[in-house]
């Protein structure tokens, strides 16, 4: 059997707390958030398309930066994942006696830090690198998403902290060297036909 760490003495009575007044709320809105938290992540997907599709009009440089945010949001998950093996931390709903919205991951479904916050945190601070406006409701939508993770029961407040500081920082580092670079390496790209049509909009 595999050792876990239990997170309960960290965060455990806001996690109580949180999915105690999740349990007496209305049902609608209950449902809204189950949906935003197992589908959302499609809202920062369609967020990069569109940044992307904007950038391109604007040249080369700014469409290869736009292309570096999914990259950036994969990173984050990489970086995250190899935390969740290093600290294996057990899902509250396993440790805690909570009724909770979402069925509770099996054992070995780590759950420090949070998948789901970090790559919403991740694509929302990439994104603040292309638009003021589109990466504003990125953070928004994140922090929604951080939330929305604790509310159905899978988190401690505490993993959706950490995943977002993981995916914030991530996408930081590598959109600053990106973009530092991308008008050159914009240049070397756009010679290759296939890469032209995916940084310019001629």
């Amino acid at each position: 059997m595999m050792l876990a760490f239990g997170g309960a003495s960290v965060d455990g009575s806001a996690y109580r707390e949180v999915v105690g007044v999740a349990g007496r709320s209305p049902g609608w809105l209950d449902t809204t958030i189950g949906w935003w938290s197992a589908y959302g992540l499609a809202v920062f997907a369609l967020l990069m398309v569109l940044a992307w599709w904007r950038a391109r009009r604007t040249g080369a440089g700014p469409a290869l930066t736009a292309l570096a945010v999914p990259v950036a949001v994969v990173l984050a998950y990489g970086v995250n994942d190899v935390l969740k093996l290093l600290v294996r931390e057990d899902r509250p709903c396993r440790n805690l006696p909570v009724r909770t919205l979402e069925a509770c991951p099996a054992h070995g479904d780590w759950s420090f830090p949070s998948n789901h916050a970090a790559i919403a945190a991740a694509a929302a601070v990439a994104l603040l690198f292309l638009s003021r406006w589109l990466g504003g409701i990125a953070c928004g939508a994140a922090v929604a998403m951080a939330a929305s993770r604790v509310w159905v029961g899978v988190h401690y407040p505490h993993d959706v902290a950490a995943g977002m500081v993981v995916g914030a920082g991530v996408a930081l580092v590598t959109m600053a060297v990106v973009r530092g670079r991308s008008e050159v390496l914009a240049g070397r790209l756009a010679s290759a036909a296939p890469l032209r049509v995916l940084l310019s909009a001629s």
